[in-house]
């Protein structure tokens, strides 16, 4: 197998969206959640009613199964689940199937204002405990 040198170190680097530093802080995290309605397409299903899939561009595993679980939690959603279609292309492909009283926008939607309130307060909670001991850390 033939050793293959590259001069230029710049195209090994990772978006930044998908690269981030251990551990992830909570508010990069609630960041990362606000800005995902900049990058979601939407397509409707054309055979299933009150189905659709999300394109959210520049995520990976991480957003996706939050997102999956958020989206569980909902009475109204049959189905919800995500796909990578490909490991070197950083996107997924999120499925939502709901019921006749809710559509998979409004799912979607509810899903990520829930976890956008729930990071928040994770991450007000930890700032108060962090307030509490201020020489320790």
């Amino acid at each position: 197998m033939p050793l293959i040198v590259m001069s230029d170190s710049s195209s090994l680097k990772a978006p930044k969206s998908i690269f981030h530093p251990l551990p992830l802080s909570i508010a990069n995290f609630v960041s990362l959640i606000r800005f995902l309605f900049a990058r979601v397409s939407y397509e409707r299903d054309t055979k299933i009613i009150n189905a659709a899939s999300f394109t959210v561009e520049r995520e990976d595993h991480t957003i996706g199964n939050i997102l999956r679980m958020q989206l569980h939690r909902d009475d109204n959603v049959l189905f919800a689940g995500y796909k990578l279609p490909h490991p070197l292309k950083y996107k997924i492909i999120v499925r939502i199937h709901t019921t006749s009283q809710s559509s998979p926008m409004q799912a979607y939607n509810q899903a990520i204002n829930d976890l956008d309130k729930e990071l928040d307060h994770l991450k007000n909670a930890f700032e108060a405990e962090l307030a509490n001991r201020p020489g320790q850390y």
